[in-house]
């Protein structure tokens, strides 16, 4: 199938061919009919993506604040990479799509396959979707009506919030594709309705609607056109649609304002609230996001909706409602309809954006048969056949990390992958084009049932880690998988089940750490002691939203599992001796978790000591990793993988870069591989470490020390 995307870097626009994206349990796959471009919203993506750096950069000053950070933490070099490899990451373009339900996943039980939907599919052939983000279409509404709903959506959120009764004056300000809807929804919600744009050709489209409508002219010319309307009174409420960098807009709206007026914000402006104005007027101002609440709610999205007698007006029913207003011909959108083009003209169709004064764009899709649209395999053939050796590989899941870390040092060590995976197809297609591997798939089972692939490279959620080396596993191939390697004990019971069952494949967990140049040399240097070490290692982990899917303890197991992990290995890779026992304790009463905030204690069978702290109530300017080794009389100091330092040795490493270990690791695990040697990390150690992460619950729960081997007799 196509797909249209944008690079972030350039602004350039790309139908990319993709897999068919796959049906996931909260989803329904969707074969398009038609797709609205909304002008307003998507001409912001496409000047955003044209403009220079330095304007990219003003118009996100909380990155350009968060990079920043990271150099004085991680260092220039580490800190560049990441920020080119974010803006040459492509996006997808579009949310609102009409078309046929092709499959769909258990949690949608109410939709049923050829069921014509709206949803905020992107511009795309075929469309993945949550399904509580898609709506049925009633049978009188066509295809093209139907296609607004999903914008239509947004601005009934935003009248909602402006919340407007019977005979009120309510002022719409920008007249593009939102601006109107608004002002035909207010219409029917018996408003009259006042409105300003700049162009005159959308304040005509405007006034054929029946709206009271004028050209925007100088803030005082607007006020007084406002006053003029409502005897002095004032606007009861203004609704922002436009688009505009002029700080002097809020201003203005405030001043056409009666007393307790509302203000509500669709559009994007600079939010410079004039408190004056605001104060004496006692006015309301608000922003609206999206189509309603559940929009952005990791738990919304993956198909848990909101009880109706608690949310009555969520996005889906925010969708249901307009297609009703559409059905009862309150809302009338064929006017609106300014350009139409099929979807192998898209670029075309975005280019007229940057030409003319588009109101609503359609792109059309070319109808075809189920077989051909569910195709989840894309054959990219300019890019060479790779010559297969005692090494081939299949790389599932195509996230930020993937593509920043595993797959660039993968390339750079010519691995031999022969394709990588991920659900939606979409970045799967886009990490085969860019990292030079030859077929891209939503359909991890291609992976698992190749005769030609021997090793697997897992990349996915962390719920799905063990479910997936068992898999590879059982199927005769090499695995290695970001950690976590389980969220839970019965999960790591499975793994290490089938670890046994086949003794000649290598299991690797991506415990890079252990591999970098500073790590090696540290445990260098304390070879020669005699004694236990101490150490502590102290992780500035940073906040991390609380509806995050890290957080969750069925997807993401928590911080502790999820990262901690990686410390716990380091520990257990510099004493060089089995974990004795773990403790824990961590704070009480956070706002939001305390789970992040733990201090983890390790005693080990050669007598050394690991004390962990991690902690993410810290400040970003802190070093985000330090590493500090007490041994015979001697100090050692890691920070942020950046130093080695030493006191009462001479043992000190200084490094351009920050160096995690990413590429030794993988270096390691390959050649491991292909000479047929022993796996780089022993599968008792990768145990060792799990269970001792698992047991740190347990020591918080039960207020003592856990002896590993309390847990070792349970698996």
């Amino acid at each position: 199938m196509k797909q249209l995307i944008q690079y972030f870097r350039s602004g350039e626009l790309e139908l990319i061919e993709a897999p068919a994206p796959k049906v996931m349990p909260q989803s329904l796959v969707i074969e398009s009919r038609l797709s609205l471009i909304s002008v307003g919203t998507e001409k912001m993506m496409l000047d955003f993506g044209k403009a220079s750096y330095l304007a990219k950069a003003k118009q996100q000053p909380d990155r350009v604040k968060q990079v920043l950070n990271k150099i004085k933490t991680e260092g220039l070099i580490t800190t560049a990479q990441a920020v080119w490899n974010k803006l040459n990451e492509p996006t997808h373009l579009g949310y609102s799509n009409v078309g046929l339900i092709v499959e769909k996943g258990d949690m949608g039980s109410q939709f049923k396959v050829g069921q014509r939907v709206v949803s905020n599919g992107p511009h795309a052939e075929m469309v993945r979707v949550p399904w509580t983000l898609a709506a049925g279409i009633p049978e009188s509404v066509s295809d093209e009506e139907a296609s607004f709903t999903v914008a239509g959506s947004i601005c009934l959120e935003g009248v909602r919030l402006a919340n407007p009764t019977i005979g009120e004056t309510v002022v719409v300000v920008g007249l593009g594709l939102l601006g109107q809807i608004v002002s035909q929804i207010l219409q029917a919600n018996g408003c009259r309705v006042l409105a300003f744009d700049v162009v005159e050709e959308k304040v005509n489209f405007a006034k054929s609607f029946g709206v009271d409508a004028t050209q925007s002219k100088t803030s005082q010319e607007n006020i007084e056109f406002v006053l003029g309307k409502t005897n002095g009174v004032g606007a009861d409420a203004v609704i922002i649609t436009a688009s505009s960098t002029s700080e002097e807009l809020l201003s203005q709206c405030a001043l056409m304002s009666r007393k307790r007026g509302r203000i509500v914000l669709i559009g994007v402006i600079p939010i410079t609230v004039p408190r004056n104005l605001f104060y004496e007027k006692e006015l309301s101002f608000q922003v609206s996001s999206a189509y309603g609440p559940g929009r952005y709610d990791p738990q919304y999205e993956g198909g848990h909706d909101y009880p109706l007698p608690y949310v009555r007006w969520t996005a889906k029913r925010n969708m249901e409602a307009f297609l009703f207003l559409l059905e009862q011909k309150k809302i009338s959108v064929d006017k609106l309809i300014t350009h139409r083009f099929p979807f192998e003209k898209a670029i075309e169709a975005y280019q007229t954006i940057e030409k003319e004064n588009p109101i609503g764009i359609i792109l059309e899709y070319r109808g075809k048969p189920n077989s051909e649209s569910l195709v989840s395999f894309s054959d990219f053939t300019e890019h060479p056949k790779q010559k297969v050796d005692k090494l081939a590989i299949g790389f599932i899941g195509v996230g930020n990390f993937a593509k920043s870390v595993l797959l660039p040092n993968l390339k750079k060590l010519n691995a031999p992958i022969l394709t990588v995976a991920s659900s939606d197809g979409l970045s799967a297609s886009v990490a085969a084009k860019k990292f030079g591997v030859p077929k891209a798939t939503s359909d991890r089972e291609i992976i698992f049932q190749s005769p030609e692939i021997n090793t697997v490279f897992i990349s996915t959620r962390h719920d799905s880690h063990a479910k997936l080396v068992v898999q590879a596993l059982q199927n005769k191939k090499h695995v290695f998988v970001e950690k976590p390697l389980a969220v839970n004990e019965e999960q790591l019971k499975e793994v290490y089940q089938a670890v046994k069952a086949n003794p000649e494949l290598h299991l690797m967990v991506g415990f890079n750490r252990r591999f970098s140049p500073f790590s090696k040399k540290l445990k260098q240097a304390i070879q020669d002691r005699s004694d236990p070490i101490s150490v502590i290692i102290t992780i500035n982990a940073g906040a991390i939203p609380m509806d995050h899917w890290v957080h969750d303890p069925v997807m993401g197991g928590g911080r502790i599992i999820g990262e901690g992990c990686h410390f716990v290995d380091l520990a257990r890779y510099l004493t060089g001796a089995s974990i004795k026992e773990v403790g824990a304790m961590r704070t009480n009463g956070h706002s939001g978790t305390d789970e992040d905030k733990t201090s983890i204690f390790l005693t080990f069978e050669d007598g050394s000591q690991v004390t962990i702290h991690y902690l993410a109530n810290g400040h970003p300017r802190f070093p985000k990793e330090r590493v500090e080794v007490f041994s015979s009389q001697r100090v050692f100091q890691i920070d942020n993988f950046t130093q080695l330092t030493s006191y009462g040795s001479n043992v000190k490493e200084r490094g351009l870069k920050q160096d995690k270990g990413h590429f030794a690791e993988l270096k390691t695990f390959l050649e491991s591989i292909r000479k047929e040697g022993e796996a780089p990390i022993p599968f008792n150690e990768i145990m060792e470490v799990h269970l001792a992460v698992f047991a740190i619950q347990k020591a918080i729960d039960e207020k003592r020390f856990i002896a590993l081997k309390e847990l070792w007799e349970k698996i």
